[in-house]
């Protein structure tokens, strides 16, 4: 089983946080935020490259839900997008489901998701639905 530790990054005003068990491997928060988030430097985030509403637009654009958010030390709330539901096809990665879903499970569960849902198109997720990123290790074209 895989260990879920979650990192968390301040600099007073918001706090980031990682969970990187979810994390895709989109690279969409290092194309839209390379001054914030870089895996090539330790830490990989640094909060202090950008302003608060900066990182709270790229944080929101996360596919995975890998990352999240707290400001002044209050829990962000995942409220409902009021939005049109957008499905793009991400070339040779996941299908970016934008806007609110409810997910029913095999077994009857539902989970709710708002904003970005990432779902597997490669048939290898580890996560099915959900996309987990495996489509890189996996060279899918699609």
């Amino acid at each position: 089983m895989e260990k879920k530790i979650t990192k968390k990054y301040d600099n007073g005003e918001i706090t980031v946080v990682w969970q990187p068990h979810m994390c895709i491997h989109s690279k969409v928060c290092f194309h839209g935020l390379p001054e914030v988030f870089n895996p090539q430097k330790r830490p990989w985030v640094a909060v202090e490259g950008a302003d608060t509403e900066a990182i709270v637009n790229q944080v929101n654009k996360c596919p995975s839900g890998a990352l999240s958010y707290t400001l002044n030390g209050e829990e962000k709330t995942e409220g409902e997008v009021v939005s049109e539901t957008v499905v793009e096809v991400s070339p040779n990665g996941p299908l970016l489901l934008y806007g609110n879903v409810t997910i029913k499970g095999q077994d009857g569960t539902t989970q709710k998701k708002t904003k970005v849902t990432a779902f597997c198109r490669c048939g290898q997720s580890n996560n099915k639905p959900f996309c987990d990123g495996t489509h890189a290790k996996t060279g899918f074209q699609g």
